[in-house]
């Protein structure tokens, strides 16, 4: 039986390559281009996860992230239409799978017995640096260096989760109150217009 973190696994793995597809998509790369994308955007931050952890890639250990990559790239092309179309398409599966991809990295971490502020910064990795890959495969500006809430929303889901821990809340509960605070403040964060003050060099 596949447990609650395998699915958040999957879910994120799916959601994420959705994203980066989408966007290759846009930028009218070919079938096998927009695969590699996706695959980078959903593995790319659980990679560097792993290896700071002195784990082998999760992605090497089983062939199913390879798989669920695949069947996003078959999703984007049999419903192209709606999901290359809809601006709002990558942004939700981005948030989405921002939020999934928090709490598995901070669950990981916790295992490999790091404290709480590791795991935190581990959460922050494994669902930001995927996205960051994503945008320098296709020539953009790193979404996390902009001034949109991304980094910080994980931050945010992270510390969500340890203040869940304190309460000594059911592992599921946890988790899903973490993924569901990161998925909150990054749709309120762009929908209200919130973001971080821009470092300004001399004017």
């Amino acid at each position: 039986m596949i447990d609650f973190i395998t699915c958040c696994d999957y879910a994120g793995t799916f959601a994420f390559a959705i994203s980066g597809i989408r966007l290759a998509s846009a930028k009218q790369f070919d079938w096998f281009g927009a695969y590699v994308v996706g695959f980078v955007t959903a593995v790319g931050g659980g990679t560097v996860r792993d290896i700071l952890l002195n784990s082998t890639p999760f992605w090497m250990l089983q062939p199913s992230y390879l798989i669920v990559s695949g069947l996003a790239l078959l999703f984007v092309i049999i419903f192209r239409k709606y999901v290359i179309r809809l601006n709002n398409t990558f942004f939700i599966f981005d948030a989405i799978g921002l939020g999934l991809f928090v709490i598995v990295g901070i669950v990981k971490t916790l295992d490999f017995g790091f404290p709480v502020w590791v795991a935190i910064v581990m959460g922050t990795i494994t669902g930001s640096f995927g996205g960051m890959m994503r945008d320098i495969l296709i020539n953009e500006e790193p979404l996390i260096f902009r001034k949109d809430i991304y980094a910080l929303a994980c931050v945010f889901g992270g510390i969500a989760y340890s203040i869940c821990l304190k309460l000594s809340l059911p592992p599921a509960v946890s988790q899903s109150i973490s993924a569901v605070s990161v998925f909150a403040v990054r749709i309120l964060a762009v929908k209200y217009h919130i973001s971080v003050p821009v470092l300004k060099g001399e004017e």
